[in-house]
């Protein structure tokens, strides 16, 4: 039998990769990269309320859909730094998945879709 939780990480560590090689392909500073790639991880203050709310505004700083919006918004309107902004945001979703870290259930911060429920 497949092991899912093995699956969701190798998909986490291939999304990545290929952010950070689209991000190294962009011609965008390192330093950038290297300042913003653990911002999302900001999205855990929502935790000082309380589990529901910690949960629901983590959950959205690391769902793919908010940092694929602003990638297209910034290749539509060619605002590079935008692009670079989102593919940044992309690996970090994409790192925490290879960890492990998953979407926070409103049971606690270590419950998560990667856990067991």
């Amino acid at each position: 039998m497949m092991d899912v939780k093995a699956v969701l990480k190798l998909e986490g560590a291939a999304v990545a990769l290929a952010a950070v090689w689209v991000y190294a392909m962009s011609g965008q500073s390192w330093w950038l990269f290297a300042a913003l790639v653990l911002l999302p991880d900001l999205f855990m203050v929502g935790y000082l309320v309380n589990n529901r709310v910690g949960a629901a505004l983590y959950n959205l700083g690391h769902t793919y859909c908010v940092p694929i919006a602003v990638l297209l918004v910034g290749l539509q309107f060619a605002v590079p730094v935008l692009s670079a902004i989102a593919t940044i945001w992309i690996a970090h979703i994409g790192m925490d998945r290879m960890l492990g870290y998953g979407l926070k259930r409103v049971d606690g911060f270590k419950v998560t879709h990667l856990s067991r429920p």
